[in-house]
C-alpha cells in the first residue's frame, strides 16, 4: 500500500485553547460535520480552501492547565485559536494565553462563541484582545444580532458580492457592517483610503494583508461562531488563509509534525 505524500505548505498544525467544554464542542463539530478523524484531544480534518486541499491537525489545550504547560504548548505551536465565550465578562487565563502568544510571536485567531446567550457581548471580547498588549484585533466577522436576537454571522471580507442586496437583506446591520469593513481596510492596507467601497478591493488582497499581519504577530483576526444557525466552515477557511504552515514558522522548536 502506497504512502500518501502531504506537501508541508498544505498543513496547518493548530492548537485550540480555551475552556475545555468550549474547545471540545468546536472540535467535535468540525470532525462530525467535515469528515474529520481523531481521538482524545487531537483530530485531523481534510479541507479545501480556494481549490487547494489542506490537512488541518487540531490539538485541544485547556485554559485550566498549569501556566507552565500553557506557555510551553503555545510556544511550540504553529498557530493558536483562542476560543472566547461572549457571555463571560472576564477570563484571566485567556488574557494570559493571548499575552504568551504575543511574547513568542505565535500567530493566532480568536473565535467568539456563545453569541446567542442573553448576556453575550461581542464588542467586549474585541476590547479584551485590544487591551492585551501586542496584536491588534481584526474583526473579520460580526454577529447578525446578539443574544436572543442572534441570527447568524456577517462575513466582512467578501462584502462586495453582497452589496447589491446586502442593505435590503441585513437592514440596519448592513450599516454597521460597512463601518466595520472600512475600519478593517484602514487597519490592514498599506495605503489607507477610508472612502474605498466594498467593491473596490478584491477579497484576495485583504486575505493576503491579514495573513501577513497575522504571521508576524501584529494582528489577531476575530471570527464569530455561527452556532446554532449555520455550520463552522468559514472557520476552517480562516485557519487555512491566515495561520502559517510549518514551513512559515520561524521558531526552532517547531517541526513539520507533532
Amino acid at each position: 500500500m502506497g504512502t500518501e505524500v502531504i506537501e508541508p505548505q498544505s498543513i496547518r498544525n493548530v492548537t485550540i485553547v480555551g475552556d475545555p467544554e468550549e474547545t471540545t464542542r468546536v472540535v467535535h463539530r468540525l470532525t462530525r460535520r467535515f469528515a474529520g478523524t481523531g481521538s482524545g484531544t487531537a483530530a485531523t480534518v481534510q479541507w479545501t480552501t480556494d481549490r487547494v486541499d489542506h490537512t488541518i491537525r487540531l490539538t485541544e489545550l485547556s485554559s485550566h492547565a498549569p501556566i507552565a504547560t500553557l506557555e510551553r504548548s503555545i510556544r511550540v505551536a504553529d498557530g493558536v485559536v483562542a476560543v472566547m465565550n461572549a457571555a463571560v465578562k472576564r477570563a484571566p487565563r485567556l488574557e494570559t494565553i493571548l499575552r504568551v502568544a504575543d511574547d513568542h510571536q505565535v500567530a493566532r485567531l480568536c473565535l467568539v462563541t456563545g453569541l446567542d446567550h442573553p448576556a453575550a457581548d461581542f464588542d467586549h471580547c474585541v476590547r479584551t484582545i485590544a487591551d492585551t498588549h501586542g496584536a491588534v484585533p481584526l474583526t473579520l466577522q460580526i454577529p447578525y444580532g446578539i443574544g436572543t436576537g442572534f441570527e447568524g454571522v456577517v462575513d466582512l471580507v467578501p462584502m462586495g458580492a453582497l452589496e447589491p442586496m446586502g442593505a435590503e437583506f441585513y437592514g440596519s446591520h448592513w450599516t454597521v457592517a460597512e463601518q466595520r469593513y472600512r475600519s478593517l481596510v484602514n487597519t490592514v492596507m498599506e495605503h489607507q483610503d477610508g472612502d474605498l467601497g466594498p467593491r473596490e478591493i478584491p477579497p484576495e488582497q485583504l486575505y493576503d494583508r491579514v495573513r501577513c499581519l497575522t504571521h508576524i504577530g501584529d494582528a489577531a483576526p476575530v471570527l464569530c461562531d455561527p452556532a446554532p444557525w449555520s455550520d463552522i466552515a468559514p472557520f476552517l477557511d480562516a485557519i487555512i488563509r491566515y495561520l502559517p504552515s510549518p514551513l512559515h514558522v520561524c521558531q526552532p522548536e517547531h517541526a513539520l509534525d507533532y
